[in-house]
């Protein structure tokens, strides 16, 4: 990996704007297809959503808490094979019960368990006479997610086969399905996970996203960049550079493609393919071309963005918390869909706790993240500093003290879900929307793009392709967010830059 500060005359096949998931996944495959590959990372650490940071020796992810479909033969799986990972990652599988559910005004704790039999027989034992639901309700996302060719590592056919699935609302699926308040309540309660919203997240997102999960769960162990890590060793072992500190303020257009990217030192850096894995309304506003017609600019500029987050990692007293692999999702206030529209005096409607897998100790835990929606607006008047690793931007004592204002609100919160908590405390870190927006470049600290709405389903799905016919798109906000999304979008991009999808069959073979 190298850092920005030279001239570089060199030409590549394919620069790559961002190493997220998405970034570095294109990077591999084209480089496995022997292009010259150059990824331009703008901060220290590489990974996007994959980065880690470290607070007292303890290790916590920035976004990469669990991973689904990771059993042999499963989709990611198959994707991280292919990329030569699986025998590198250190990797934990979570218990049988991955998801507990906790739901407002109720001390029964559901659980979700792995295996689609499991599932089943796990949840009618709070629910015995639902069967006929909860099985309509797997079936229904089996067969969601069967419409998504590349989902299943498929070739798409001709027919668009997902047409009929798009504009269902996943809120009036599961209401549709039992008049049983709490079982609704649990089906969709770890809807954190995709910023689940009533009368508009189709029924498609919560399918694939929680389909694999269901299929396996996983832990990395030690936090996610192993990821990031391998796959960047895998470029650069394949011929690529992987350059970080390379701050891309500007796309040129010339002739009616792009030549060069100029970079926040100046330096130019020319390719015959540019792909870029920040938000596209962001690629399209940094891109110096008329080709762009000002409708197709306000249709990516109006896409609205899921809600932040503000994120709590303790650092626990040695061998104070026992370790557990599953994770919580805790509704505090109203229902599970109505968490992100709080007021001050109600928040933290709901949270999510995440206990990272270590391996210092198996039995006790080092630390939790505790993860609660907050609105971008409510930090926007600090939204003028930057503060990222080696450019560190004092946002003053107001900040600190609503930092600490929030989180100790939060820990009274969680204090009484899980008496005792706070005795186990060492020490605590906070991270808001702006911390989302520093390290992972997106304008308002977003959890998940683009979001998505499945009464104009169409209208938010993304091609990798653009008006100019050498910039492509990838990552999240083409088609599903998280590491399976991102990778999946990846394939989408490379399949539209080499004008196959052979790569699809490769990856299956693996």
């Amino acid at each position: 990996m190298k850092n920005c500060n030279m001239e570089h005359n060199e030409q590549y096949d394919v620069i790559i704007i961002g190493s997220g998931m998405g970034g570095l996944t294109a990077g591999n495959l084209l480089a496995k297809e022997g292009m010259k590959v150059c990824i331009l990372e703008k901060n220290k650490q590489i990974g996007g959503s994959l980065q880690i940071y470290t607070r007292d020796r303890v290790i916590f992810d920035s976004g990469v808490h669990y991973l689904g479909g990771l059993d042999k033969g499963q989709n990611l799986y198959q994707i991280f094979k292919y990329l030569g990972l699986m025998d590198k990652l250190k990797l934990q599988k979570m218990d049988e019960v991955f998801d507990k559910i906790i739901i407002s005004g109720d001390d029964t704790v559901y659980e979700y368990a792995q295996g689609y039999d499991k599932f089943i027989s796990t949840l009618l034992k709070f629910f015995p006479g639902e069967e006929k639901a909860i099985r309509a309700y797997c079936d229904k996302i089996k067969e969601i997610c069967s419409k998504f060719p590349l989902y299943n590592l498929e070739h798409s056919d001709s027919a668009d086969t997902k047409a009929s699935v798009l504009e269902i609302d996943t809120k009036d699926f599961i209401d549709s399905i039992t008049t049983n308040p709490t079982l609704r309540e649990v089906l969709a309660g770890n809807n954190g996970l995709y910023a689940g919203e009533a009368n508009k997240t189709p029924l498609y997102v919560h399918a694939l996203i929680v389909n694999s999960y269901i299929e396996s769960s996983y832990k990395c162990v030690d936090g996610g960049a192993q990821i990031a890590k391998y796959i960047g060793r895998n470029i650069l072992e394949l011929g690529g550079v992987v350059i970080k500190h390379a701050h891309v303020k500007q796309i040129v257009e010339e002739g009616g493609k792009v030549t060069h990217v100029v970079l926040a030192d100046g330096t130019k850096m020319y390719a015959s393919h540019f792909i870029s894995n920040m938000h596209p309304a962001l690629t399209i506003e940094m891109t110096k071309t008329d080709l762009f017609k000002k409708a197709y600019r306000n249709r990516l500029n109006a896409m609205e963005n899921t809600i932040s987050s503000f994120t709590l990692n303790i650092v626990f007293k040695k061998n104070a918390q026992k370790y557990f692999s599953h994770n919580y999702y805790v509704c505090n206030d109203g229902d599970v869909w109505s968490s992100g529209d709080y007021t001050e005096e109600n928040w933290p409607r709901a949270y999510a706790i995440f206990v990272a897998a270590t391996s210092r100790n198996p039995d006790y835990a080092d630390g939790m993240t505790i993860l609660s929606y907050m609105k971008f607006d409510e930090v926007k008047e600090w939204a003028h500093t930057y503060n990222i690793v080696g450019q560190e931007e004092d946002r003053g004592e107001a900040y600190e003290a609503f930092k600490t204002r929030k989180a100790e609100k939060l820990l009274d919160s969680v204090e009484k879900k899980f008496p005792g908590l706070r005795d186990k405390i060492e020490k605590y870190y906070t991270a808001t929307p702006l911390s989302y927006r520093d390290y992972i470049g997106t304008t308002d600290g977003s959890l998940y793009g683009i979001s998505k709405d499945y009464k104009d389903a169409l209208k938010t799905f993304i091609s990798p392709r653009t008006k100019l016919p050498n910039l492509y798109f990838t990552g999240q906000n083409l088609n599903l967010h998280g590491i399976l999304g991102a990778a999946m979008s990846a394939i989408v991009t490379v399949n539209a830059l080499l004008g196959h999808d052979k790569i699809i069959e490769k990856i299956r073979n693996a």
